[in-house]
């Protein structure tokens, strides 16, 4: 039996001839980089531990949150990494450097067949090239940087096979935004996608960018394309090492295959609050905008600034809407300089930005206030992620129509004489006190249970944006599910001990450390969910903390604050209120052994 795109990559980094899904193996890692807010502590894991650099030449930092500089936090954190770098001499792509995921790409970090490793969720933009890249977590990164190998669990692959003609007007976003409607969030949890058909062929590096970074939202461990000879060609000329491209067997092994009707693909939006929540443009009611960004790692290439640059030459932002602009890294700002594109965006009376991440990191240019609507090129509109108010999803055309009209619309459609309107304000919520973490790790646990029956609960939810500066754990505790409805108080109300029970898909998004370290500080003993997000579930298996799956619970009637106990290497659950037992999935041996170790990078 041959193997997928992904298989084979994970076969070539490893000791083995050939990988299936569901194999755990340990892989050697091409590039290995660390953000400036997850920097400083991959820093701390590294120091802590009294751990080397394996390779500095395959090892970088990249200061893509804040470029702007503008926040205090943030610039320690990118001080304590600086240091670092001079002492152990490794490269900084610093503030005028811009996106990391596409750094490695644009640097020669990454080519077809490689892999690297970010504290970047979005890190599998690089599937965009042949790529296998993943977002990973402070320790994930700091055991990469040390030893230049990751344990990794092989994905299943599913094979989507794009039929028929695009309709004109339908950009990039909007093929990923259809594919949101058709899968959601967590259909294709857990898997790597292959996608394929002439419409795919045809795709450029910028288009296939924008879409594998967005496999993030659909739940998926990474979206690979098999590279075109256009795309060999960029990348022989930036790699820092020969290549063979990798291509999928003609005898692959795919867990789901399918065609997909492109012709049938319409320009899309997405709500505000989930990026699968999805609608056609003209579908939606009319919707007045108080801000609109261009840029992020899914829409912030050169091929991205032209399409805006087109709609807005000669026009002006309609009075009361704010326009940003933002390259995805320092060689498009260039480029848009050189091109004549700077200019048409100042005179349309835009703000630029120079190149980083933006809306999605807290500090930075494209935050919205409390009240505010945007239409943002961004891949998230999680609560609370670019800011306070409520973000629609949707491609550069769409952003920059919407922008000159006042409210979201295509670019045929924009009107001659744009509305006004005022814009909403916000109020700082106070922060909670601290609580400290707990520290006993049996193998059978009992506790009160947390039954939060939701879907797709995004680290967001779990542990906002606005505190990743935070590296000290037992500050983190207060601030555990502040942005989740109904449980912004659940930091007061949890006790030591508590388990919290999910529904599918529990700690999707963001690569963030925080987002399992909270419930530690809380001394939480475990979480347990029909399904995790994968970087979520690494971060919470290194750090030894608990994470269980189920099917159901009807069988012994859990309800809210019951108290249970689970065996953690058997799987069964006891109802105590009333007697009743059923089973979960236990731990997995390599699960089992970090636990006994205490954590990724302790030692038993």
């Amino acid at each position: 039996m041959g193997m997928t795109i992904t298989e084979k990559i994970i076969a070539a980094h490893s000791k083995y001839s050939t990988v299936k899904p569901g194999d755990i193996v340990d892989i050697t890692i091409d590039a290995r980089a660390a953000r400036d807010f997850g920097g400083a502590n991959v820093v701390k894991n590294l120091n802590d531990f009294g751990l080397k650099i394996d390779d500095p030449e395959r090892t970088l930092f990249t200061f893509d949150c804040n470029p702007t500089g503008s926040d205090q936090k943030y610039a320690i954190n990118q001080h304590i990494c600086r240091q670092y770098a001079r002492s152990n001499g490794i490269k900084v792509y610093d503030i005028d450097a811009g996106i990391g995921t596409h750094l490695l790409i644009e640097e020669g970090y990454v080519w077809p067949g490689a892999t690297a490793v970010s504290t970047d969720s979005h890190a599998n933009i690089l599937g965009a090239v042949g790529a296998f890249g993943q977002g990973m977590g402070d320790m994930d990164i700091a055991a990469a940087w040390n030893s230049g190998r990751v344990w990794f669990k092989v994905p299943a692959t599913v094979k989507l096979t794009l039929k028929g003609t695009m309709p004109d007007g339908v950009a990039d976003k909007d093929v990923i935004l259809n594919l949101l409607r058709i899968y959601g969030a967590n259909t294709l949890l857990g898997y790597s996608i292959e996608l394929y058909g002439e419409a795919v062929e045809r795709m450029s590096l910028a288009d296939r960018i924008t879409i594998a970074s967005m496999a993030t939202e659909m739940g998926a461990i990474i979206i690979l394309f098999p590279p075109t000879p256009a795309i060999i060609d960029y990348c022989r000329g930036r790699a820092r090492s020969p290549f063979e491209p990798v291509y999928a067997d003609p005898d692959a092994s795919y867990a789901v295959s399918a065609d997909i009707d492109a012709s049938t693909f319409v320009p899309m939006v997405a709500r505000p609050g989930e990026p699968h929540d999805t609608v056609g443009v003209r579908e939606l009611p009319v919707t007045r905008i108080d801000s609109a960004f261009i840029g992020s790692c899914t829409n912030g290439r050169i091929e991205d600034m032209r399409v805006a640059a087109a709609i807005l030459k000669g026009r002006k932002v309609a009075p009361g809407v704010v326009l940003k602009i933002v390259p995805s890294t320092n060689f498009v700002w260039k480029q848009c300089l050189d091109e004549g594109l700077m200019e048409i965006f100042k005179d349309a009376g835009a703000l630029v930005s120079n190149a980083g991440c933006a809306g999605c990191a807290a500090g930075q240019v494209g935050q919205n206030g409390k009240g505010e609507i945007t239409v943002s090129t961004g891949n998230r509109n999680f609560p609370g992620k670019q800011g306070q108010g409520s973000v629609f999803l949707a491609s550069p055309a769409v952003v920059a129509a919407s922008a000159l009209a006042g409210y979201i619309t295509t670019p045929d459609l924009i009107p001659a004489i744009p509305p006004e309107f005022r814009f909403s304000q916000t109020q700082p919520s106070a922060a909670a006190p601290v609580r400290s973490a707990g520290t006993d790790k049996p193998i059978v646990i009992r506790g009160k249970v947390w039954l939060v029956e939701r879907d797709n609960i995004d680290t967001d939810m779990i542990f906002h944006n606005r505190y990743l500066a935070i590296t000290d754990i037992r500050e983190m505790g207060q601030y555990a599910f502040d942005n989740l409805e109904g449980y912004r108080d659940f930091a007061k109300r949890a006790q030591a001990g508590d388990i919290i029970v999910a529904g599918k898909n529990f700690g999707s998004g963001s690569s963030r450390q925080q987002a399992v370290d909270c419930f530690v500080s809380l001394g939480i003993q475990a979480v347990i969910a029909k399904s995790f997000g994968a970087i979520y579930e690494r971060n919470a298996i290194n750090a030894a903390f608990p994470v269980l799956t189920y099917n159901t619970f009807e069988k012994i009637d859990l309800k809210d604050q019951d108290v249970i106990s689970v065996n953690m290497l058997t799987g069964e659950v006891v109802n105590e209120r009333n007697g009743l037992k059923t089973s979960i999935n236990p731990f997995y041996d390599a699960q089992y052994e970090i636990y006994k170790k205490g954590g990724l990078l302790g030692k038993i």
